[in-house]
């Protein structure tokens, strides 16, 4: 039986991250809510960074896995970019729908989605919406109900408003300092590596308080569960059990198993010794596990 209240209360906490200078920014594609830059040859590859993140987080990974032509997302607003088309309103679901914008004018066809954080929830909003655009789905440390570890399981958009409401105005409006203070301490909780706090943190710092707000905010509300059976992609989750978290591995297996139940054929894996940014405190686990997705 998993301790809900504990987990929930510890793991609301995680969720944020990295630019990444643009290899070559995406031909013949405009749009005022996020840019696309392109990298290497081969089969395509949609890259979604989290919240507050940027195309940082992926450098590691590209590097050690050749052979594919990667498209890093970058959603404007977050790690220094100007808020444009996101400055009002939800920010996921619409970047989702860019995406798929992109896809298709692009003509990638079906194409492979990875997505870390709030960006694999933006690749379940894909995959589910859009399932002839996704032939592969790797989603990264994220569960299909974030508001579940607000309100629980059976939370509701009434029940969840107030809290996310709660969340944005404190992200908000926090002085500088404890606003600071406490990107600190997250970026702390979610990237085990040392070394690797300074980007994730220098990108949290220089996102838009106010679209991190309402792309917070939004996560919150957002339940996927009942999307999850429209995915046909071939889907791969990785996780981790978060750091000083009050749960046992196999307690958060089992929480993920049930968050995941109705879709179909799912692979779920737990990333051993890694914090929230796996990709980093775990990178040999990772990129193998990315090698073979890609592969297969």
């Amino acid at each position: 039986m998993i301790h809900r209240r504990g987990l929930f209360a510890f793991l609301a906490m995680l969720l944020s991250a990295p630019l990444l200078p643009a290899a070559a920014a995406a031909k013949d594609f405009a749009s005022t809510r996020i840019t696309v830059t392109v990298e290497g040859k081969g089969k395509d590859v949609i890259l979604i960074p989290g919240l507050s993140s940027s195309p940082r987080v992926w450098k590691e990974m590209i590097a050690a896995v050749p052979g594919y032509r990667w498209h890093k997302v970058q959603v404007h607003g977050f790690a220094g970019t100007g808020k444009d088309g996101n400055t009002e309103g939800d920010v996921a679901a619409p970047v989702a729908e860019e995406i798929a914008r992109y896809i298709a004018e692009q003509k990638l066809g079906a194409v492979t989605v990875i997505g870390h954080s709030m960006g694999g929830t933006m690749g379940m909003m894909l995959a589910a919406r859009h399932p002839a655009s996704v032939s592969k789905l790797m989603v990264v440390d994220m569960f299909p109900f974030m508001g579940a570890m607000f309100g629980g399981p059976n939370a509701t958009p009434e029940t969840l408003k107030p809290i996310a409401d709660g969340i944005m105005t404190r992200m908000r409006t926090a002085p500088a300092d404890a606003h600071a203070k406490q990107l600190e301490t997250t970026i702390s909780s979610m990237v085990a590596t040392e070394t690797m706090r300074a980007g994730a943190l220098e990108d949290a710092m220089k996102s838009d308080r106010d679209v991190s707000a309402r792309a917070y905010g939004e996560l919150v509300m957002t339940n996927l569960i009942p999307e999850l059976s429209k995915i046909t992609a071939k889907t791969l989750v990785l996780y981790v059990t978060p750091k000083g978290a009050p749960v046992t591995d196999v307690q958060m297996d089992g929480y993920y198993q049930m968050s995941y139940a109705p879709l179909k054929g799912v692979t779920l894996k737990r990333v051993p010794n890694a914090a929230h940014f796996l990709m980093w405190d775990n990178a040999p686990f990772f990129q193998s596990e990315v090698k073979a997705f890609l592969a297969g």
